[in-house]
């Protein structure tokens, strides 16, 4: 008896002390407000944990980074080594490049959490760049989600600023090289080429500056705008509820799904060590950047087989595709072979990026809420565009590494650059064409199983004699989904009264060709059931 009332008491002070904590924490922070937040939905599909591997990758990178920070110098003073890794000693090599290969060989651990650095750096961005292209492939750009959309290329670019950075800081030969690939693009822009290359290197090439400027950026300016964009692309994707994919009682009213505590916490905490995990696998037995094989840098050396990695691997590609051409404008050289790949080509790309969600809703005509996503075989036009975009990139990838593989292969070098020419203008069109008749051709095999069913195999005799194949009717539920799918009409052609008619001649052109092509889902009547009406029993 006197134990129960012990307990009693025991539990009696535990609520009052927990109600009065909520209420004193109440009263200087929303804990009410946030109960609301805590049931928010998340839906379910794998499509969606490629955003939360990029998150999980980068909390990785600020986690490592800050370790590393301890043991890095960035300097480019002078020194000659005298460390652990005898095949290197007694060279002169920056400090940077010293202080690397200590955290390498003389500092516990740092091996291991230097290689897993560079190995988040690489899922990081990988996860960004596949995320966006389901972005893009399911429609999940369109209104209201346009500022995400703009926001996620954005950390997109600073993320491959952040990692070409990082990749320059140990100043070995290989990332010497990219540096001095980088500094003759700088020099091809016109009339200010010089002046940015003196002032990022602090004079002329390679001068004493560039590595203490880029460990500036790695550490404090990019870091802190992709953790600013983060944050901020976070509160909008609470804000403006999660996209979910077609299904019955899936509308774009609502949100079908875990909530956020504590299922869903639950599962992003456990993908969370996942992430960590096989990163630090890939880190601990996969040896990523070797710099100790490359060597210090020195101006008047490239090692042989030289490769970035895989993120500007497409500019290496475009600059060794482009013929050398160049001419004099006033007084100035013009070194389009440099300018047009390497400046003006990725500018044109991540234009196309930021301005596409705007294109396509100024084409349909499509100013409606979306929060439903897209299969991409329901958007032939969207998803063949995006196929080319791949191989486009694709092609730009492997010429990028045209001499190692002409190696490999016994090929000629030249022969296989005209290969890859060639591929970048045949292939983007062929593989949008070829994408497009399989989505259609995809489109027209659902439209048939809606109205006959699903085969089953099974052949019956009718009462004319023959013989046909038996269907059973879809499932509610894809029934539901293969339904779902409206497409509009296209848009009609602007009146030749109206302003700017060539505009309106335009956009009624590309809005038929965006929707002109297209197989609808036609309501039946009869359905599945009907084609076993002639069936004898």
């Amino acid at each position: 008896m006197l134990l129960k009332r012990r307990r009693a008491r025991a539990g009696a002070r535990a609520r009052y002390t927990a109600e009065h904590t909520v209420d004193w924490a109440d009263g200087r922070l929303p804990v009410s407000e946030g109960g609301g937040l805590l049931r928010k939905a998340f839906p379910e599909h794998w499509s969606f944990l490629l955003g939360e591997i990029a998150l999980y990758s980068f909390v990785v990178l600020l986690l490592t980074g800050v370790w590393l920070t301890l043991f890095f110098k960035p300097s480019m003073t002078e020194v000659v080594y005298d460390g652990t890794y005898e095949p290197l000693l007694g060279l002169s090599m920056s400090e940077a490049y010293r202080s690397t290969l200590d955290i390498s060989f003389d500092v516990r651990g740092g091996l291991l959490i230097r290689q897993l650095h560079h190995w988040a750096a690489l899922v990081f961005l990988s996860a960004i760049g596949v995320h966006l292209l389901r972005v893009f492939f399911t429609g999940a750009f369109r209104r209201p989600r346009e500022v995400n959309w703009l926001i996620g290329v954005t950390l997109f670019v600073l993320a491959l600023a952040e990692g070409f950075a990082g990749y320059s800081l140990p100043d070995d030969l290989l990332s010497g090289t990219g540096l001095r690939i980088a500094q003759g693009i700088m020099l091809s822009i016109p009339v200010v080429g010089t002046y940015i290359s003196m002032f990022v290197f602090g004079g002329e090439y390679p001068g004493d500056d560039v590595i203490p400027r880029l460990y500036s950026l790695h550490i404090l300016l990019l870091p802190g705008l992709l953790l600013a964009l983060v944050t901020l692309h976070l509160i909008l994707v609470f804000y403006l509820k999660h996209t979910q994919w077609a299904g019955r009682g899936r509308t774009n009213r609502n949100a079908v799904g875990k909530p956020m505590f504590p299922q869903f916490l639950t599962n992003s905490t456990g993908l969370f060590f996942m992430v960590f995990g096989v990163l630090t696998v890939l880190a601990a037995v996969a040896q990523i950047n070797p710099i100790w094989a490359y060597g210090p840098y020195r101006p008047d050396i490239v090692s042989f087989g030289s490769q970035p990695d895989w993120y500007v691997g497409f500019l290496e590609g475009s600059l060794r595709l482009m013929p050398p051409f160049e001419t004099e404008v006033a007084g100035h050289t013009v070194m389009w072979n440099v300018l047009v790949p390497a400046v003006v080509l990725p500018g044109a790309l991540f234009a196309v990026l930021y301005a596409y969600p705007f294109f396509e809703r100024w084409v349909t005509g499509d100013h409606a809420e979306h929060h439903l996503c897209d299969r991409p075989r329901d958007k032939p036009v969207r998803t063949g565009l995006g196929v080319a975009a791949i191989c486009f990139y694709g092609v730009l990838l492997l010429a990028g590494g045209n001499d190692i593989l002409a190696h490999v292969f016994d090929v000629s070098l030249n022969l296989l650059t005209w290969v890859f020419r060639i591929s970048l203008v045949l292939l983007p069109p062929i593989a949008f064409m070829v994408t497009k008749r399989v989505c259609l051709a995809l489109q027209e095999r659902e439209r048939e199983r809606l109205a006959e069913g699903e085969e089953t195999g099974d052949l019956v005799q009718t009462l004319a004699g023959g013989y046909v194949e038996s269907h059973a009717p879809l499932d509610a539920e894809e029934r539901y989904v293969l339904r779902s799918r409206k497409e509009p009409e296209p848009l009609a052609p602007t009146a030749p009264d109206e302003d700017a008619p060539q505009v309106g001649r335009l956009r009624a052109t590309l809005s038929e060709w965006y929707y002109g092509d297209r197989v609808d889902v036609g309501e039946t009547e009869s359905g599945p059931e009907s084609s076993s009406g002639e069936l004898e029993r």
